[in-house]
């Protein structure tokens, strides 16, 4: 069995996963908090005892998806919006740090391009050429593939291959199309999208329009990069899609006659996705 190590750090929480590479799958994984006050070391202690606990042998690729803005290639956090501790921060020596040597080689890759590698890989996307895939969570994630290759250049895609840069309606997209949107739309900042969702399952009217509007305001913004990428599959995942029985019907009737797209569906591997197309990403990394 050839493994890989990967890590997945989200602005709440972090997973690690050992990655059977013959097999596609995750052998094990720990997902743990990070939470909102911890210091700079508190996260960089969590996020390496989450790796720490599912190794079980020598270290020698380690795959970090991680949302930007993030000097990918220089392994440094640029982020401002959340885990503000860890800005500037050089993640690749701190967690080097934290392992036996020798070294492994850290690779670090968007966590939406890594959720669409990994459903392309083994999930919902699998045997399609060319895929879009979308996380809805606490903004608007997207990622290009074409042919296992993510594409974020070119008048195919949007800048940078991120959704959240179109405008729709005159503002960004993820101010319509976002949990802040869901939350803000409902005006009970105790209810997050779970409990929302199932206040709308209850028959509550206005929540159930909320995410019916949701998803079909992510088809108007989905259609035009649909025609031009030459999408055939459409992959859901982030918190939100949780609500797929919420948001789907409407996402399906206004998509439902963009060409060439033939499938939409929400995650099949959930929060495995990132960590394999991390491990992935790592495992071809010269």
């Amino acid at each position: 069995m050839t493994v890989v190590y990967a890590l997945d750090i989200g602005g709440t929480h972090a997973s690690a996963g050992r990655i059977d590479l013959g097999q596609g799958s995750v052998r094990e994984r720990v997902r743990v908090p990070l939470p909102a006050d911890a210091d700079r070391e508190a996260l960089i202690a969590r996020i390496g005892s989450a790796l720490r606990d599912v190794v079980e042998e020598p270290v020698t690729r380690i795959g970090v998806a991680v949302p930007g803005p993030f000097d990918y290639d220089g392994g440094v956090s640029l982020l401002r919006h959340k885990l503000l501790p860890l800005y500037g921060v050089d993640l690749r020596s701190r967690l080097r740090s934290l392992l036996p040597a020798p070294p492994p080689v850290i690779t670090f890759v968007n966590d939406a391009d890594a959720f669409v590698l990994g459903e392309w890989w083994a999930g919902a996307a699998a045997g399609h050429r060319r895929v879009i895939g979308v996380t809805l969570g606490t903004g608007l994630g997207s990622a290009f593939l074409a042919d296992g290759r993510i594409v974020d250049t070119g008048p195919t895609v949007p800048p940078d291959g991120s959704l959240h840069l179109v405008h729709h309606r005159g503002a960004p997209a993820e101010e319509t199309i976002s949990r802040d949107a869901l939350v803000a739309g409902y005006g009970n900042p105790r209810l997050d999208v779970i409990e929302l969702a199932a206040t709308a399952r209850r028959g509550d009217e206005r929540a159930r329009r909320l995410f019916s509007n949701l998803g079909g305001d992510l088809g108007e913004v989905l259609a035009p990069w649909i025609g031009s990428f030459r999408a055939t599959c459409l992959v859901v995942g982030g918190s939100i899609a949780g609500a797929w029985d919420l948001l789907g019907p409407s996402l399906h009737t206004t998509l439902r006659e963009a060409t060439p797209l033939q499938t939409m569906h929400p995650a099949a591997l959930l929060d495995e996705a990132a960590l394999l197309g991390a491990a992935r990403v790592a495992a071809n990394a010269v």
